[in-house]
This record gives C-alpha cells, sequence and structure tokens, in this order.
C-alpha cells in the first residue's frame, strides 16, 4: 500500500513494528510520531485493536505530534467501538478521523486493486480520494466513523463461513470417494459458486497454504465479531462453532498458515487427504 502511494507520485514517511521493511523512495520514520510529523495524512495498517492504540497513544506514538487539520485514516481491521473512542480522542485534538479497513489480500495491495469498507465524513473522504485511488479499485462508505469496521467484522464473518463450508464438503468428498477435481467444476456451475471458493481451490489443490491471510488473523477477526456481536446482543451460533474449530487448528500449530489451513484438522479428524491430480 505505501509502495503504492510513493509510485502515485506522494511524498511518504513509513513506520513498522518489525524493523527493516522499507519502501523503496519513502523516508524511513525513526517512529509513528516521527512518522506523522508534518504529515497531511497519517495511514495506518497493523494488525488489532492493542497495535492501533500503540502507535496512536504509546510513547512516540501519533498522538505526540500531529497537527490540527491532519487525518487519520486507519486500515486495519479492530474492534468497531475501540475505533470510535480513538476517533473522539483524536478529534479533541482538530484532527479528523477515518476507518478504512480492506479486502483483497496481499495480491491486491500489491497490485492497487484493494477494496475500501470506509467510515467517516463524506468532505473528508472528497480529500482522501486521490489516495484511495492509488491503493483501490473500489470504495464503499458504510456510514460513519466505526461503520467500515462493522461492515469489515461482516464481510470476514461470511468469509470464514463459507470457506468452512467448502473444506467441510471437500472432506466429505474425500471421504466418500469423489474425485475432488471432478467436484470443483460442479460447485463452479451452481448456485454454490462463490468468489471465496474460486479463489481457495487452486490452493487446496496445491496442498499450498503459504498465508495470504494468517489463520491467526482471522481467528482475530472471528473473536472481534463476537465481540461485537456481543455488544449488540446478537447470537452468532454457525460462527462460535467456526471460532472452535479454528482455536483447534491453531492449537496445531497452523496458526501463522493461511486460515484455507482450516481444512488440515478436518482432515486429520476424518483420517482422509483433499488433494488434486496434480
Amino acid at each position: 500500500m505505501a509502495a503504492n502511494l510513493v509510485k502515485a507520485g506522494n511524498e511518504v514517511a513509513v513506520w513498522n513494528r518489525t524493523p527493516g521493511k522499507n519502501i523503496e523512495g519513502a523516508r524511513v520514520a525513526e517512529s509513528p510520531a516521527d512518522a506523522a510529523r508534518d504529515a497531511e495524512v497519517v495511514w495506518m495498517c497493523v494488525s488489532d485493536t492493542k497495535a492501533v492504540d500503540a502507535v496512536l497513544f504509546g510513547p512516540q506514538g501519533v498522538e505526540s505530534t500531529i497537527g490540527s487539520g491532519a487525518i487519520v485514516v486507519d486500515s486495519s481491521t479492530i474492534s468497531p467501538s475501540a475505533e470510535l473512542q480513538f476517533a473522539e480522542r483524536l478529534r479533541a485534538k482538530g484532527v479528523e478521523y477515518v476507518d478504512a479497513p480492506v479486502t483483497g489480500s496481499k495480491v491486491a495491495a500489491q497490485a492497487g486493486s484493494l477494496i475500501f469498507m470506509v467510515g467517516g465524513d463524506e468532505a473528508v473522504l472528497a480529500r482522501l480520494e486521490p489516495l484511495f485511488q492509488a491503493m483501490g479499485k473500489q470504495l464503499f462508505r458504510m456510514g460513519e466513523t466505526s461503520k467500515g469496521q462493522a461492515a469489515k467484522l461482516v464481510m470476514n464473518l461470511q468469509i470464514a463461513l463459507i470457506y468452512e463450508g467448502f473444506a467441510e464438503a471437500l472432506t466429505l468428498a474425500a471421504k466418500l470417494g469423489v474425485n475432488v477435481d471432478r467436484l470443483l467444476p460442479l460447485i463452479q456451475a451452481s448456485m454454490v459458486k462463490s468468489g471465496v471458493v474460486e479463489y481457495k481451490a487452486p490452493f487446496i489443490l496445491k496442498r499450498d497454504f503459504t498465508p495470504n491471510f494468517p489463520l491467526r488473523l482471522m481467528l482475530k477477526d472471528i473473536h472481534l465479531a463476537l465481540d461485537a456481536a456481543k455488544e449488540a446482543r446478537v447470537k452468532l451460533p454457525a460462527l462460535e462453532t467456526v471460532a472452535d474449530v479454528y482455536e483447534m487448528a491453531a492449537e496445531d500449530g497452523h496458526q501463522d498458515l493461511d486460515y484455507a489451513a482450516t481444512l488440515t484438522l478436518l482432515e486429520k479428524w476424518a483420517g482422509v487427504e483433499v488433494k488434486g491430480a496434480a
């Protein structure tokens, strides 16, 4: 994302919690405070709510140097209620705040084709339009601040459930002796077809669980969705069950693999392996 901002001609300073992840053409900042000093826009994309809190308000955090009139944009996936609290705290300093989580994974981030789901004031979003265009292909305004995060949790809820259904179907098919290479064209020709299946199937057939979206982060998002549901007094029984599967997959040592690796846990229970002819 930062590389695409540089390519679009923006002056960019970058800071990463993991040293050494530098971007050609961008200034390497010594801290979040250093990156935010004199910046018109501060754009964050980190792993969880605690990380956003630390980047904004920790020692040498953004809050200590950001100027009135600047805009903070958060493309992390975090708690909607926490996002609202962060926004209120920074707005007290005259700073605008937008939540803009993304969908599209690493490939879309590199290609500048991310989809943004955004919460924030329309006038502020208009100021950010060139930056969104540099990193993504579509933007959906979901409402005021925190509504982008709410939409992201709803999206990942669906992805987790759709993939779990796909993984369970493949496991049962393998156990019943159905050829997976024949099953997939049937799935894609029917109403079962989905973007999740289309994207994940080639990796599964190659037994490639390299992390496009690590299981531990999907599990984090599942818990965020369950927490938000609890706050809203909504019951999500299917997601609660999927959360148990993810917890056990993480305990099996798959937390740093792609979330598609939950399939291996189902295979272990069934005593089968799903694989294509290749």
